[in-house]
């Protein structure tokens, strides 16, 4: 996790992000949004969740630092060496939050090794071409299938890319928002955990896509929990499910998103884990993500 330590309303996204909203008293809003990250790690770190906090970059102000799954991912080989997956970013003040290095360091810092390859897409932005990580790549890692919705922050020549290195298959359909544009990241309409999949099916308009989409959960086994447009728009499919410590699962959201999820859905997310919900208003009313966002996993 990356400490929001110039966060503000960032112009440069707001076009293609209409969960953005420019605040009116700006003054306080960093403040505001460093006690948010603050009570998150406590809160992860109470439920059994190994966090590593750090601080944003000090020679340049990067306002969306705080959701750093965006611009990278680590995953495992299938003989358990690490591989760090660097992404190619739609705007420059999201560009300058990559920090190779520091990734690298912890890593290697955590696994008592060199990380094993390092597969850096970022070029890719030089050419216009975009892929915002796991903003845009749903993930399920243990069957190695992938679901995309496609938006200006993606790039199929780069989704691809990304899937012949590590071996996964694609799933790509488009999604809508209520004002009918395509939604900027798959992650707020769409999550996967070990054994469930929380998805806004009716924001896939396409009869056909919507019908491979639901078959390939049923085929991968998920429980498929059904959310609305509305639901969307209040953060329930920005879900992820973590392990602790302890090796028990814990599914992290907003408390916006467990106010919005009904007592039956929440019963059913229950059954896969814990759930920790953790407050985060200002940070997802200026910033436009939330809780999946600001987390970015070790593997």
């Amino acid at each position: 996790m990356v400490s929001p330590d110039h966060f503000a309303y960032n112009p440069q996204t707001a076009h293609s992000n209409l969960f953005q909203h420019q605040p009116k008293d700006e003054g306080k809003v960093t403040e505001q949004a460093v006690k948010e990250f603050n009570d998150m790690v406590k809160t992860l770190r109470d439920a059994g969740v190994n966090v590593e906090a750090v601080p944003s970059r000090t020679d340049i102000k990067t306002p969306d630092a705080v959701f750093p799954n965006n611009w990278f991912s680590t995953h495992m080989t299938s003989d358990g060496r690490s591989v760090l997956v660097i992404y190619p970013m739609l705007t420059q003040n999201r560009k300058d939050e990559v920090r190779i290095d520091l990734i690298k360091e912890k890593l290697e810092e955590k696994n008592g090794e060199e990380v094993y390859k390092v597969l850096d897409l970022s070029f890719y932005a030089k050419q216009g071409k975009v892929l915002e990580g796991t903003g845009v790549l749903i993930l399920d890692r243990i069957n190695h299938v992938v679901f995309v919705s496609t938006s200006p922050r993606t790039n199929i020549e780069v989704l691809f890319n990304f899937c012949k290195e590590l071996n996964y298959r694609p799933i790509v359909f488009k999604s809508y928002d209520q004002n009918g544009k395509l939604i900027y990241h798959t992650n707020v309409m769409m999550s996967i955990g070990e054994d469930f999949a929380v998805i806004a099916t009716d924001c896939i308009k396409d009869d056909i896509e919507r019908e491979q989409v639901l078959a390939e959960l049923k085929k991968l086994g998920k429980n498929v929990i059904k959310i609305t447009p509305d639901q969307v728009n209040n953060m329930c499919g920005n879900v992820l499910e973590l392990k602790t410590k302890d090796n028990n699962k814990v599914i992290v959201m907003s408390r916006t998103a467990y106010n919005h999820f009904t007592p039956e859905q929440r019963a059913e997310l229950e059954k896969s884990g814990k759930i920790v919900p953790v407050d985060i208003n200002t940070i997802e009313e200026v910033g436009g993500g939330s809780a999946r966002c600001m987390l970015g996993e070790i593997f």
